[in-house]
């Protein structure tokens, strides 16, 4: 049962778009935000990069209630912390991301706070902080809102990252960067000299690619039908592109792994077709990695085949992440020249244009459009 709203707790004004329809893109409305309680930090927000599950959930593929706001790949700065939170203060610049976590369930302590079996018990998950002037209450898409001015989240949701970096780029540590790496890194441990395919290069796979390269792969294909997709995952490690439509992909796997096969297959294509094609590159006890995949979607698989080749396939979510370890990792990478994010900024928009941005993520060219409130 949700709580009531506390109406004797601080309010404020916030501009915010808003979804009232799936058929219609979202306008912006002035909502109110209540204040931070215990254990929740407000933040203005800097940057939010729109993902592929925001595309999702304004077309109402994955059946959300609304009134809502989405977006929750996003960067900004501490405007006030609730009291008991510890790590971040007012004016620390964070990483804003939608995984909420108890920190105390059993897969939390197990290091998979994406996977929190607590976090509906939180009380920011039992009310909403966002409404209407009206009293009508706004549904915090994706558990953070985040096209909007600012959010209220759960303290276990910001990562606080130096100063100088800037927050448009650090905005994509919040789910996409931290998705594509982490499928390789969290959840396939690929290790030096493996041999690793990322099926889809957009803005997943490409850092998918990226992790691949960290992990010190000593062959990285990537598949997509997309020339456009498969130029940049070049430029961001891949040591060879396939254009699907144009090549047999398993006999030019086959060439370049001498018949082997390969380690890990990332899949961040959503579609089942994608994921047997995985499952048919790899090498015996090797992995597919499903990252991404629309609901409702069946892909066949041979489980004696599975069995006898000690073949895996791993699902990832958000990549596995542990936000408060892998952020600050990653942003080290990023000062230290060996991961990339100001490229995947393919284009900035403010708040008031969210329909363009919206429209111009969902074409498809986009590595990463950013909404800057």
């Amino acid at each position: 049962m949700l709580r009531r709203w506390d109406y004797r707790r601080t309010v404020r004004p916030v501009l915010a778009a808003v979804c009232r329809s799936f058929a219609e893109p979202p306008g912006l409305e002035t909502l109110e935000l209540r204040g931070p309680d215990a254990g929740e930090v407000l933040v203005r927000v800097a940057a939010c990069a729109i993902c592929h599950s925001d595309l999702a959930h304004l077309r109402g593929v994955w059946g959300s209630d609304l009134p809502a706001v989405f977006g929750h790949e996003a960067a900004g700065v501490v405007e006030e912390a609730g009291a008991g939170v510890v790590g971040v203060e007012p004016g620390d610049h964070v990483v804003v991301t939608l995984v909420r976590s108890c920190g105390r369930c059993a897969l939390c302590q197990r290091g998979q706070p994406a996977l929190c079996g607590g976090r509906g018990s939180l009380p920011i998950s039992l009310s909403s902080p966002l409404r209407t002037s009206d009293g009508e209450s706004v549904v915090q898409g994706l558990r953070t809102a985040a096209f909007a001015e600012q959010v209220l989240v759960h303290e276990s949701q910001v990562v606080p990252v130096p100063a100088e970096v800037p927050l448009t780029s650090a905005a994509l540590l919040g789910c996409g960067v931290v998705t594509g790496v982490g499928a390789v890194l969290n959840t396939a441990r690929v290790e030096a000299g493996d041999t690793v395919a990322v099926i889809g290069t957009g803005g997943v796979g490409l850092n998918a690619v990226q992790g691949a390269v960290i992990a010190g792969a000593r062959l990285i294909v990537a598949i997509d039908v997309a020339a456009g997709k498969l130029e940049a995952a070049r430029a961001f490690g891949a040591t060879h592109v396939l254009h699907a439509a144009e090549n047999d992909v398993p006999a030019a796997v086959a060439e370049l792994t001498d018949g082997a096969g390969l380690d890990t297959v990332v899949v961040t294509a959503g579609s089942a077709a994608a994921v047997e094609q995985g499952l048919s590159l790899l090498a015996d006890a090797g992995a597919a990695v499903l990252v991404g995949m629309p609901g409702g979607a069946t892909a066949t698989i041979d489980p004696e085949e599975i069995a006898e080749r000690g073949l895996r396939i791993l699902g990832s979510k958000v990549g596995s992440t542990r936000p408060q370890l892998d952020i600050p990792a990653l942003v080290a990478l990023y000062r230290g020249g060996r991961l990339e994010l100001d490229d995947l900024v393919s284009g900035r928009f403010p708040l008031a244009e969210i329909a363009e941005a919206l429209e111009f993520a969902e074409g498809g060219h986009a590595l990463r459009a950013v909404v800057v409130p």
